[in-house]
């Protein structure tokens, strides 16, 4: 994948003109979706081939979504590591890996399109490759953050005296 999405952008949404239909630039709905079904985009990466597929069905309005990589999001995962207690020469080697994504900032990390019919939400994700990475890096910290509360939670409740 490229490292920056914005020309991917501009020439979705000029296909998207051109093929009628109309735009929506709203937010991400995999969340917010009950039940999405995604497009394979692994092995059918082609934009083209999603809009072919809504254009077929009927549907005239295109939800559109992108993402930019924000400093903000680097600062917060840099957050969140230090309140984790990871070994110090894994905590150095994700850190760094942080920084390193620094000269990203600003750019497109991900486009989402959706559509809806008959009430499912149907989706085509497409995310660079140093964004995919950021999320897992993002994963290994909350997997340790995880770790950490299960930890706490099955200490017992110390203070506590019954005689029932």
């Amino acid at each position: 994948m490229k490292a920056n999405l914005d020309t991917l952008k501009n020439e979705i949404l000029e296909h998207l003109r051109a093929q009628g239909f109309v735009t929506f630039h709203g937010f991400s709905r995999l969340v917010s979706s009950k039940s999405p079904v995604s497009w394979d985009t692994r092995r059918h990466p082609d934009y083209k081939a999603f809009l072919a597929a809504a254009a077929y069905l009927g549907v005239k309005l295109v939800v559109f979504h992108y993402q930019e990589f924000q400093e903000g999001e680097i600062d917060e995962a840099l957050e969140r590591l230090e309140e984790s207690e990871m070994d110090p020469q894994e905590r150095r080697s994700i850190e760094r890996r942080l920084r390193e994504m620094r000269v990203y900032q600003g750019l497109v990390s991900g486009i989402e399109l959706s559509f809806d019919h008959e009430g499912r939400t149907y989706l085509f994700n497409v995310f660079t490759d140093w964004c995919l990475e950021f999320m897992s890096v993002n994963d290994e910290i909350d997997s340790y953050l995880m770790e950490e509360d299960e930890e706490e939670d099955e200490e017992p409740l110390g203070g506590y005296f019954s005689r029932n």
